[in-house]
């Protein structure tokens, strides 16, 4: 209301997904003409009892109540759950022909992405990863990338024992088991799982990663899982230049997202 924004004005509800999806869905309103430019992303604010609550009682959550700081530690071995947290992460995506006709600063470009379902489990991913290995593949194919291409991913990385195991094989199988020159790092462990709104958070961390340079670290990472044979960025930020990245969410039910973003190139 505030800006005048005439244009598709709505949300979905996939989980901890849910940014992705409409980061993706306001692309597809630019490519297809009914708007030059959508702000998207997600928000949330869910610390409250019943929030709380329903995943204490599913067994969600980190129980180091007397280290909260430390307690979200994804990749590492004594890792047990999620911490979590708030907020709202929001980009602003236009047709590179509107935006530089409006002379605006142009951050990264968006390339492409995509969606899928696991089918598998309510709350618990599928091992193999299969459905997020779809997800990271069509998310590529769609973007006109090849795997090559990509060197950082920001990873969705809750902290739970299988999550984040589930999504490095499933990365790792994307990348035919040659992860040695990619950087992967977890926002969540600096800043908590703000379910709806990580994906818009995350994504706004991977368009700074790549328009700075500079890869925030994962930190809390005491003893790394030994099946993660990968550059986590652990505990300290890199200097990197990338020219691709993506980044990963997933939500409750099944849902997997990815985007990609890439180097603004003149």
């Amino acid at each position: 209301m505030h800006a005048g924004f005439m244009g598709p004005n709505y949300s979905v509800s996939t989980a901890c997904a849910t940014g992705n999806f409409m980061i993706n869905n306001a692309a597809l309103h630019i490519r297809r003409g009914d708007c030059d430019l959508v702000v998207a992303g997600g928000s949330e604010a869910a610390i409250v009892p019943v929030g709380l609550g329903g995943f204490i009682a599913c067994r969600a959550l980190s129980s180091r109540k007397d280290n909260p700081t430390g307690a979200s530690r994804p990749w590492d071995k004594t890792r047990d759950g999620f911490v979590m947290g708030e907020g709202a992460g929001l980009i602003v995506l236009e047709s590179l022909e509107h935006a530089l006709e409006r002379g605006a600063p142009i951050v990264a470009e968006y390339f492409g992405g995509a969606q899928s379902c696991d089918a598998h489990h309510i709350t618990e991913p599928r091992q193999d990863g299969g459905g997020v290995r779809k997800c990271i593949e069509d998310a590529l194919a769609d973007a006109g990338i090849v795997k090559e291409q990509v060197e950082y991913i920001n990873a969705h990385a809750t902290s739970t024992p299988a999550g984040d195991l589930a999504e490095f094989r499933a990365v790792r199988s994307v990348f035919n088991g040659d992860v040695s020159r990619l950087k992967m790092n977890a926002t969540k462990s600096m800043i908590g799982h703000a379910l709806g709104a990580a994906g818009g958070l995350e994504a706004v961390a991977t368009v700074k990663a790549i328009e700075r340079g500079q890869i925030h670290p994962t930190i809390n990472v005491h003893e790394q899982e030994p099946e993660v044979d990968i550059d986590i960025v652990a505990n300290k930020m890199q200097e990197a230049d990338i020219g691709v990245g993506i980044s990963n969410s997933f939500g409750f039910g099944g849902h997997n997202s990815t985007v990609v973003f890439a180097k603004y190139e003149e």
